[in-house]
């Protein structure tokens, strides 16, 4: 790597490296120079000047740190960031450019300010995935974009907003459960201005279908969607293929991240997530015995953040459950592909096993269509064993009894529990609040367990988001 790109003069650096990452010319060589330098770069920076890694980091050698050694420094865990909120931050509030915080569903909002490293350094990464799904889909031609997502105190707006601005495609935000907006001002505006993609969580796909029926609309013939690019909560290939069904559009994933750790991975047009790889090291740790297994294999996410913006983060735990593995995509877009599981505390015991969030959905939504919603309750039966009973809201002809009979055999054999599936036309409102909260929180109701945190705050959330016409 030559000197005008080791990563010690992040404003000079970063747009070359991010070129030369894109289209592929970074050499081993290179990643080992840059990643060292910018870890180096951001433990400077973080001691320096956050108050809480100064303490945190205060007995390790940092000389001594490479990025093949991180497990000489401690994890930030998510009780860190509650507990020491701003003295996390190295600086304070007004040397970032924007200021958002997380949604506090679950405990105290963290502050997630940003700098003007932070924003460039991570939106440019959703930018050229954009890119690269927009020819695939359109032909270089730039639709018009829905942005479907929460704007104060949140990335959503402003970053989607901002990468639309860039690619010079035109945006409207139209929200569904902002009350300035609803849905039958946004399947109105969808109509009028020909919207072709829409940026959603997951399960405004189905509540957008939901909202366009009681309206008199046929998703796949009255509204001019193509494209559904989602994020917020897990979207197996099972959902997607549902969405499809009933839409007519595509579902693809936007990108994966948080507001504590910024664009993670981009979607591409292969339903995969690449991981932006300048701006991380990775790694991967057993669930179980909380030790790193690496930057590749399935387990908890953890971050160390190479960006020395208002708030690096490091050897941070997500807890989310997850797989990384080398890219052998075929989309064209760099990075390693990271395909997330659910959170490591929303796996769930059934019968004798144990399962995470997308075994379930696609258990649930392999096989059906035109489903516009479901849960799973578990419930403990008279010999103590488990049993399900999954509650599907369907979008057919008749009452969908032949759905119904083969979903109930599928699940129980795939469990090895008694299975039974109720059709249903109004599914329980928790159901909506997956990005809110958790997908176990929306999507399971566990009758063996006693009162649950997540899920109360679901209910909450479900108040507060209801479907608005």
């Amino acid at each position: 790597m030559t000197n005008a790109t080791t990563g010690e003069d992040f404003w000079r650096d970063y747009p070359l490296v991010s070129e030369r990452y894109q289209a592929g010319l970074l050499s081993g060589r290179d990643w080992d120079t840059w990643r060292g330098n910018r870890l180096r770069a951001v433990l400077r920076h973080v001691t320096a000047r956050s108050p809480f890694y100064a303490r945190h980091l205060a007995g390790v050698d940092l000389d001594t740190v490479t990025p093949d050694t991180l497990d000489r420094l401690p994890f930030t865990t998510k009780d860190d960031l509650r507990r020491e909120m701003h003295g996390v931050l190295s600086g304070t509030p007004a040397d970032a450019l924007i200021y958002y915080e997380t949604t506090g569903t679950t405990g105290a909002s963290t502050p997630c300010p940003r700098d003007a490293k932070d924003i460039m350094s991570s939106n440019v990464h959703v930018e050229w995935a954009w890119r690269r799904m927009f020819d695939h889909y359109f032909d270089g031609r730039r639709p018009v974009i829905g942005l479907m997502g929460p704007s104060e105190l949140y990335a959503f707006g402003d970053t989607f907003g901002d990468v639309a601005q860039r690619l010079g495609a035109c945006h409207v935000k139209i929200w569904p459960e902002s009350p300035r907006v609803g849905f039958r001002k946004a399947l109105r505006l969808i109509r009028e201005l020909d919207v072709e993609v829409l940026v959603a969580a997951p399960a405004l796909c189905l509540n957008l279908a939901k909202a366009a029926l009681q309206n008199g609309l046929d998703p796949a013939t009255d509204l001019p969607v193509k494209l559904f690019t989602v994020l917020g909560e897990i979207c197996t290939p099972a959902f997607g293929e549902n969405v499809r069904s009933i839409w007519g559009a595509d579902v693809r994933p936007a990108l994966y991240g948080s507001q504590e750790a910024l664009a993670i991975g981009t979607g591409c047009h292969l339903d995969r997530l690449h991981i932006s790889g300048p701006n991380y090291l990775v790694e991967v740790l057993d669930p179980d015995s909380e030790t790193s297994v690496g930057r590749y294999g399935t387990g908890e996410l953890c971050l160390t953040m190479l960006v020395d913006g208002i708030k690096p983060l490091i050897r941070y735990r997500t807890g989310d459950l997850v797989t990384v593995a080398p890219n052998s995509c075929g989309c064209g877009g760099p990075g390693d592909v990271v395909e997330v599981l659910g959170r490591v505390a929303d796996r769930v015991a059934i019968g004798t096993g144990r399962y995470r969030p997308a075994q379930i959905e696609s258990a649930v939504l392999g096989g059906l269509s035109r489903c516009l919603g479901y849960q799973v309750v578990i419930d403990t039966a008279p010999d103590g064993g488990d049993t399900l009973t999954v509650y599907v809201e369907l979008l057919a002809d008749g009452d969908g009894s032949r759905d119904r009979d083969g979903l109930s055999a599928r699940l129980a054999e795939r469990f090895g529990v008694p299975a039974r599936v109720v059709v249903t036309t109004e599914l329980d409102p928790i159901t909506n609040t997956g990005a809110f909260v958790s997908w176990k929180a929306a999507r399971i109701r566990d009758n063996r367990d006693g009162s649950d945190d997540d899920v109360a705050a679901a209910r909450a959330a479900a108040a507060a988001h209801s479907l608005r016409s």
